[in-house]
């Protein structure tokens, strides 16, 4: 018996791999939610915006899982995991036994640690539900004040925007993205943000939120005071590793597990946001919350638990639409020394280098390049900059 506590991406993946793999024992996946799984990213972009529908982001169709023999508990938490008895026990009191066990827990948006958080019309960004919420607010049109200028907040801010809504995004660092893009890269989103009438407040802080039982203000450190029908949540997110710190598990910034995503104990594995995997081709351990690690770390621990020597080595991806930006970044840009840019306005390709290899890559309106970036980046190979910068010189050679 194999049970799998997480119904997202990286759950459903794993349990289809392990049908796919010819594993024919007992499937159990838990899942806290009420809705089957599903994939996150339409949560801040298509579905957020009403360019797609929800049903394109569960992951399988809804009889998949009884026509698999996936036992499929919805609305079910785990609530603890009994590791000497090899037992998972739910909510309900119900315990139940397995050989091979996956936490896929995901993460939760960290809340607004502010007065006045927990006022009505102050969301964050996590469930169909949270996105189906902010589709109605947008709707009313009206003031809307984005806290963090992350991925999320600035996916979040396009879509209000794009809704007609009057958009301010809040963020302490001096660009969006500053962290995680670095200056140059993060004021190209900055000016298509402002271009689409996204009013950015940087190296802003908010002090509190006001309001009459319902949000009315955002108030800044300065005194300034911005109006706010509605107030989004975007700083971040914790793994959820109660489960398995309370287990006895070892935790760093995430449940930590080797290249086949075991955890230190040899009959439980981790897999997605809540994972903190080490990666051969990076030679350390890294957590990666976006789409792509859920995606393919699944199918990893799946093949692992059915005792298959496999390592999950992938260059880290992410990808984004904001505006007039349709992007893919692959690589980590930790300890970057070096910034290569291909391109112009926004059709471009820049690079990351650290003593002249490149180590990530995003391409901005450019196509069909992210194997060739990739390449790159797992040759570890130095590169020449002038050849790397031109155009005219292929990626691939």
């Amino acid at each position: 018996m194999f049970v799998i506590i997480g119904a997202g991406l990286a759950g459903a993946k794993a349990a289809a791999t392990l049908r796919e793999e010819g594993y024919e024992g007992g499937i159990t996946l838990l899942g806290a939610e009420h809705e089957r799984p599903y994939e996150r990213p339409p949560l801040s972009k298509g579905y957020l915006q009403g360019s797609s529908e929800l049903e394109k982001a569960y992951v399988h169709p809804e009889g998949w899982y009884r026509d698999n023999d996936v036992d499929l508990r919805l609305g079910t938490a785990a609530t603890s995991v009994d590791r000497a008895a090899r037992e998972v026990v739910v909510g309900t009191g119900e315990r139940l036994g397995y050989d091979k066990l996956l936490i896929a827990t995901g993460a939760t948006p960290r809340p607004l640690p502010f007065e006045g958080a927990d006022l009505d019309g102050v969301h964050y960004l996590r469930t169909v539900a949270d996105s189906q919420a902010l589709r109605a607010a947008f709707a009313h049109g009206g003031n809307v004040v984005v806290i963090g200028g992350g991925w999320i907040g600035l996916e979040t801010a396009a879509a209000a925007r794009k809704a007609g809504c009057d958009v301010t995004v809040v963020e302490p660092e001096p660009t969006p993205l500053h962290r995680t893009l670095g200056a140059e890269m993060g004021e190209v989103f900055a000016g298509v943000h402002r271009r689409n009438g996204v009013d950015l407040r940087l190296g802003a802080k908010v002090a509190r939120l006001t309001g009459d039982g319902h949000v009315r203000e955002v108030v800044l450190e300065s005194g300034e005071s911005i109006p706010a029908d509605d107030v989004i949540g975007g700083i971040g997110a914790a793994p959820n590793v109660e489960l398995a710190r309370d287990a006895g598990l070892e935790i760093g910034t995430g449940i930590l597990v080797d290249a086949s995503l075991r955890s230190s104990d040899p009959d439980i594995y981790a897999a997605g946001d809540v994972a903190e995997a080490y990666n051969p081709l990076l030679g350390r351990r890294i957590r990666v919350e976006h789409w792509a690690n859920a995606l393919n770390q699944g199918p990893v621990a799946a093949r692992a638990m059915l005792g298959q020597d496999v390592v999950y080595d992938r260059v880290p991806y992410f990808y984004t639409d904001q505006f007039e930006i349709g992007m893919e970044f692959s690589g980590d840009i930790t300890g970057a020394d070096d910034l290569v840019v291909r391109g112009e306005g926004l059709e471009f390709i820049a690079f990351w280098l650290r003593e002249g290899k490149v180590v990530a890559g995003m391409n901005v309106n450019v196509w069909d390049v992210v194997g060739d970036i990739q390449k790159l980046i797992r040759s570890g190979e130095p590169v020449d900059a002038k050849r790397l910068a031109d155009p005219d010189t292929p990626l691939a050679g």
